[in-house]
């Protein structure tokens, strides 16, 4: 028995390594990458375009991307958690899949045109909106040929490969806003195209990296295994779809409920500070990307899952606290440094929004945990309660609020869907309530409050905001909220 716990010991911490070395490559490589992107590219275009420009790209994005599952059929998350427990089935998978997604580009393609014609968008939406189908196609078989790669857990390829579209759209978008080699000219059209050369090529690059590890691909049409692949693999695509109507329906609502120009105009006052939640996000997005194939793979192993969960939650729930708070004290300042326009209009979204980010953070983590367990019938019903929940909260708030009100309905829903996904998994995995974590967590909320309240204080908001960063992970690492020997020990790999 002494023998068994000590390689039990010793094997939880080489897991906990592998999740922590990974997630802070993951991190540095996209803190290098996404934040030129966001701020350098992405905010000069809205502020070159305009707020009606570019809240009509926003709100044809978004509902792009609502569709977006057509193309996936959940078969990425499915292709990620089996790659995972049974990695000699990669060439069998990749014959049949790849065909397969073509097929389904076709589908998506044309459930998006025929719901477009029934919209009412006009040429011009038309236009964008062929290149927004084309590039969510790349995003998707990008994402599918990389789950692949995190499958193996080759995580470093992985982590290399996931900046490589935003790396290649900086380039390209950098050049049409910053030089004048195309006459000083840019529309939002140009950055559709740029984004479109971009994910071109990263799709290419991360096929023949996959291609290598494959050794040889053979594009194969069996209808009997496709069914099987789909009969497995639409609850995922049921989840995410349900997911995708309540995290991306609000700009649609906004651009269709709303009279013209005052439709587009919320939406791209509601695009600014949607944009810096989906900027967080994406760095959430990493831990479930990093957690979905360590969590199948310990499943089928039967490891104990319950250190691995905390250590990965409390990574991610107090920097969310914390930028859920300082949003809050510094909304506006923070609108004002990035955009030109309406930002008393965007501020008080953009804090009702980063305070939703809590409830995503959580859902990245238990969320996670459930999907890689196999518990979709309970997600999609957690899910399907969320699409209903904001659905009618943004048909009613919408019309009194308007872009204040799509921002509360967010909200009220990111928290509700969060608290749902926690309660199902210590019910199904029977984990026990720490009730001294709750309590560290509330003590560092109430910190985190009031040390907003004081560096108001301070004399430019600049100062203030890093004070009251600086001051919360103090208090984590003091409450050993964030244990740094523990991280030191995970990363240094002492068994002791």
């Amino acid at each position: 028995m002494f023998i068994f716990n000590q390689i039990n010991r010793i094997k939880q911490r080489l897991l906990k390594r592998k999740f922590v070395t990974n997630l802070f490559l993951l991190l540095f490589l996209n803190l290098l990458i996404k934040p030129f992107w966001i701020f350098g590219i992405d905010r000069t275009v809205q502020n070159v375009v305009g707020a009606e420009s570019y809240g009509l790209y926003f709100s044809l994005l978004n509902f792009s991307m609502i569709l977006n599952i057509l193309l996936d059929l959940g078969i990425t998350n499915f292709n990620n958690r089996n790659i995972a427990q049974h990695s000699h089935l990669l060439q069998k998978y990749l014959n049949n899949i790849i065909g397969l997604k073509f097929l389904l580009a076709v589908g998506y393609a044309a459930v998006c045109l025929i719901l477009a014609t029934i919209i009412g968008y006009n040429q011009v939406q038309f236009h964008l909106l062929l290149f927004l189908i084309f590039n969510q196609f790349l995003i998707s078989f990008t994402f599918y040929l990389r789950s692949n790669i995190s499958g193996l857990h080759l995580f470093r390829t992985d982590s290399l490969l996931s900046v490589l579209d935003r790396s290649l759209m900086i380039l390209f978008c950098g050049v049409l806003l910053f030089t004048n080699w195309f006459g000083g000219y840019f529309s939002i059209s140009w950055f559709v195209y740029a984004q479109s050369a971009a994910y071109l090529l990263a799709a290419l690059v991360t096929f023949f990296t996959v291609l290598h590890y494959a050794k040889s691909i053979r594009i194969q049409y069996d209808l009997r295994y496709i069914r099987l692949i789909l009969k497995q693999s639409y609850p995922f695509a049921l989840l995410i779809l349900l997911m995708s109507v309540y995290n991306r329906i609000d700009s649609v609502l906004l651009e269709r409920l709303l009279p013209d120009p005052v439709g587009k105009m919320q939406a791209g006052i509601y695009a600014q500070a949607f944009r810096l939640l989906d900027t967080f996000a994406m760095f959430g997005a990493l831990f479930a990307g990093l957690l979905l194939p360590m969590f199948a793979r310990m499943i089928k192993q039967r490891d104990d899952l319950v250190q691995l969960v905390q250590l990965a939650y409390l990574l991610i729930i107090v920097p969310a606290i914390l930028i859920g708070v300082a949003a809050n004290f510094y909304g506006y300042e923070i609108m004002q440094l990035l955009y030109h326009e309406h930002i008393g209009e965007s501020a008080p979204i953009f804090g009702i929004l980063m305070a939703g980010f809590i409830g995503i953070a959580t859902t990245y983590i238990f969320g996670t945990l459930l999907t890689a367990n196999g518990n979709l019938r309970q997600l999609n019903v957690m899910a399907f309660g969320g699409m209903l929940i904001n659905i009618v909260l943004n048909l009613v708030l919408i019309q009194q609020m308007q872009a204040l009100g799509a921002a509360y309905a967010a909200l009220t829903t990111q928290i509700l869907t969060a608290a749902a996904q926690v309660g199902i998994a210590t019910y199904l995995f029977k984990l026990k309530i720490n009730y001294l974590l709750i309590f560290k967590l509330t003590g560092f909320v109430l910190f985190s409050i009031l040390a907003g309240k004081l560096t108001l204080f301070v004399d430019h908001w600049i100062f203030g905001f890093w004070l009251l960063i600086a001051a919360g992970f103090a208090y984590a690492f003091i409450t050993r909220l964030i244990s740094l020997k523990t991280l030191y020990l995970i990363l240094k790999n002492d068994p002791e």
